[in-house]
Parts: structure tokens; C-alpha cells; sequence
């Protein structure tokens, strides 16, 4: 009972087929977990650098020029605890960011603009919007403070959801590996129903040739799991030097940690494949008794 080879020999034609199929599916697997963490960072980073900042709206006054009052809201504000920087944009500036949507003549010279003053605030004790409007107001400053709050619950949103969309892709190719396994295993038994009900004959018991299925195939899907996971590490690694401190893109940032969770894949991809062939061993195996 102690060879295995008899009942699953060492080589099958049919392993270069399984061996590809689960590691295209680890690659895959592997690219949605590397995307659910740089959508994690992605998120992240945006949130801090909306959290430290602000956006304030001024308007001048019928006897005040635009930069000037937006010169007198930037004094204001610097004055305010828990405030770093403070840029007041000029007209061009201002332009620059109409620009994507009315173009760079969409303005005639003589329409007053509204100015925007961009606020670095104290990432440890940042200032809060009410204390930067009160600011405003006692300087006697028609302007409104955005704090970002509601971009940053729309980006926050963004980034679960996509964290949930890849992690969802990651958790529905791993049961399609399942599913092929079971395939193989269902696959494996039929083709040797004869020689199973010998060695039931012989006294072996449904829990041994179980494992060795479940053997056979966590190994197989081992090394696919391996193959696929430095066939993807390869992939982003070289995206990740093509692209730079971005990675993929500004959005979408690849860090080089990202590929450490990769290591973990031919293990999974074990775990599953004994799990999924045993259980489909066993089931099959009481059938044929």
C-alpha cells in the first residue's frame, strides 16, 4: 500500500494541461491582490493629502481687486492654528484649471474671476473649516471654505469598492482553480475505477486513496501556484520599473511590497487543490463501494 504509483503514476498526460490552467488562474489571482493593494494605497495617500488640506473661494468686493482680496484671505488664514502654508493662485492659475473645460480662450479679459486660496494645514493639529471661515469673516473676506470632506468620502468609497472588486476577483478565481481540480480528480478516480475497487478488495480504505489524490494534486497545484506567482511578480516588477515611484500610474501605484503577499500563492493554491480533491475523492470513493 505504501507505492503509490500502481493506482496515480508519476507522470500523466493530462498534468501539462492542469499545471497551465491553475497557473494562469494564480496569475491572475495574483495581479487582483497586487491591484487591491495599490488601490488601498492609492486611496490612502489621496486621503491624507485631502484631509491636510483646503480650498478657499474668494470673492472680491465691487471696490477690490481679485488678487487683493485674495492676498488679504491668505493673511487670514496664516494666522490660524493648525495652518502651514498658504497659496493665493493668481488669474492665470485660475485659468489654467477652467482651462480643461472652456478652453484656453473661453474668458473674456474683463470677467472677474473668482480666486482660490489652497491651504496646507498641520497634519498632527490641522485647522478646522469653521476656524478658517471665522477667519475669513473677521478679516471681512467674501469667501468659502471647501474642506474637502465630501471628496474624501467619495474617494474613500472609491477605494473600498475597489479593494472589494479585486479581492472578489481573487476569491472567484480561486474557486474556479477548485472547480478544475475537482474536474481533474472527478477525472483521475473514473479512469482508475478498476484498480480503486481492487485495492478496496485488498482492505484499503477510502481515506487512503483519498490522500493519495489529495497528494498528488496539492502538489501539482503547488508548483502551478509558483509558476504563476513569479510569472506575476515578474510582470509587475517590470511595470513597476517602467513606471517608476507611480508603478502603473498615478492612480494606481505599485510599491515594490506589494509583491511580498505573492509568496503565499503556491501555499493557497495547495491548500485548495488537497482540500477540493479530497473531498471529491471521498464522495466519489463511497459511490463505488
Amino acid at each position: 500500500m505504501s507505492d503509490a504509483s500502481p493506482l496515480l503514476p508519476a507522470e500523466d498526460a493530462r498534468d501539462g494541461a492542469l499545471v497551465f490552467v491553475v497557473s494562469a488562474l494564480c496569475f491572475l489571482a495574483c495581479l487582483a491582490v497586487v491591484a487591491a493593494l495599490a488601490a488601498s494605497r492609492a486611496a490612502g495617500g489621496w486621503s491624507a493629502e485631502l484631509r491636510n488640506s483646503a480650498t478657499v473661494i474668494v470673492r472680491p468686493g465691487a471696490e477690490e481687486s481679485a488678487d487683493a482680496a485674495a492676498a488679504r484671505a491668505a493673511e487670514a488664514l496664516a494666522a490660524v492654528r493648525g495652518v502651514g502654508e498658504v497659496d493665493a493662485l493668481d488669474r492665470g492659475k485660475a485659468e489654467a484649471l477652467l482651462e480643461p473645460w472652456l478652453g484656453k480662450n473661453g474668458l473674456p479679459d474683463d470677467l472677474t474671476i473668482p480666486r482660490l486660496v489652497a491651504v496646507d494645514l498641520d497634519p498632527h493639529h490641522p485647522a478646522t473649516a469653521a476656524e478658517l471661515d471665522r477667519a475669513l469673516k473677521a478679516a471681512n473676506v467674501d469667501a468659502t471654505v471647501d474642506d474637502h470632506t465630501l471628496w474624501l468620502k467619495d474617494i474613500l468609497r472609491a477605494g473600498l469598492m475597489a479593494q472589494a472588486a479585486a479581492i472578489g476577483v481573487a476569491a472567484l478565481i480561486a474557486a474556479a482553480a477548485g472547480a478544475v481540480i475537482v474536474f481533474a480528480t472527478r477525472a483521475g478516480l473514473k479512469a482508475r475505477e478498476e484498480l480503486v475497487g481492487v485495492l478496496h478488495l485488498c482492505g484499503a480504505e477510502d481515506r487512503y486513496i483519498a490522500a493519495l489524490f489529495q497528494a498528488r494534486f496539492a502538489r501539482l497545484a503547488a508548483s502551478a501556484g509558483a509558476i504563476g506567482a513569479v510569472s506575476a511578480a515578474l510582470g509587475m516588477a517590470i511595470v513597476r520599473l517602467i513606471g517608476g515611484g507611480d508603478g502603473v500610474t498615478p492612480a494606481l501605484p505599485v510599491a515594490w511590497s506589494d509583491l511580498l503577499p505573492l509568496v503565499l500563492c503556491p501555499l493557497a493554491a495547495g491548500l485548495i487543490a488537497a482540500v477540493a480533491a479530497r473531498a471529491t475523492a471521498l464522495s466519489l470513493l463511497r459511490r463505488m463501494t
